[in-house]
């Protein structure tokens, strides 16, 4: 056997050695195994030079976009007192932690800045009797919402896309030197396909 025949398949190793066994000069490489290996070290160069600007790019847009939401938020929304219609329910375990993140939705009554009385409903804590006053946020049109957002929950969200992004453009690559390669893998059966239709005839025995 000649030793000096590479093996037909790469080893299973990472994707960086991989692309270099596919770009060695060799008997067995094809020129869509060449089209491979530029394609994969192509994207492995471009993930880590485009994440960073992504993620300011992406940090940056989400900021500008939750900015501006809290501002409208502001502007549309307002905190009032509300009345209570009726008893809160009466949590089945008083005095447990459980009660004590329990919230249970009752009908309120409140008058917005224009001296309209609404009607809505919005959660309170158990046990409350018909009567008490909760403080509530609510919309122009009169229903219950929850408050503007805040600075801190305007750097969160920002934060969150710009993460998102983050991890958003080594999955793309991914998914993108998947597609290419089932695509030139596609072609490799073709022309393997092709080229079995001319050698086949050549190998049958006349009986």
């Amino acid at each position: 056997m000649d030793r000096g025949i590479p093996p037909a398949q790469p080893p299973p190793e990472e994707l960086p050695r991989r692309m270099l066994w596919l770009l060695r000069r060799h008997p067995l490489r094809r020129r869509t195994d060449l089209l491979q290996a530029w394609i994969g070290l192509g994207l492995l160069l471009a993930v880590p030079a485009v994440t960073p600007a992504a993620v300011i790019l992406a940090g940056d847009a989400a900021h500008r976009h939750y900015t501006r939401t809290a501002r409208h938020q502001a502007l549309t929304r307002y905190e009032t007192s509300a009345i209570l219609l009726h008893d809160a329910p009466r949590h089945p375990e008083p005095g447990s932690p459980e009660a004590k993140k329990t919230l249970y939705p009752v009908k309120v009554r409140f008058t917005d800045p224009a001296g309209r009385i609404h009607t809505a409903e919005t959660d309170v804590q158990p046990r409350l009797a018909a009567g008490s006053t909760v403080r509530v946020w609510a919309g122009a049109d009169g229903s219950i919402t929850d408050p503007p957002l805040t600075a801190e929950q305007v750097r969160n969200r920002s934060i969150a896309s710009a993460v998102l992004a983050a991890l958003a453009v080594p999955v793309t690559a991914v998914i993108g030197y998947g597609a290419a390669r089932h695509v030139l893998q596609r072609r490799n059966l073709a022309g393997w396909d092709a080229d079995w239709a001319r050698t086949a005839p050549r190998w049958t025995i006349s009986p």
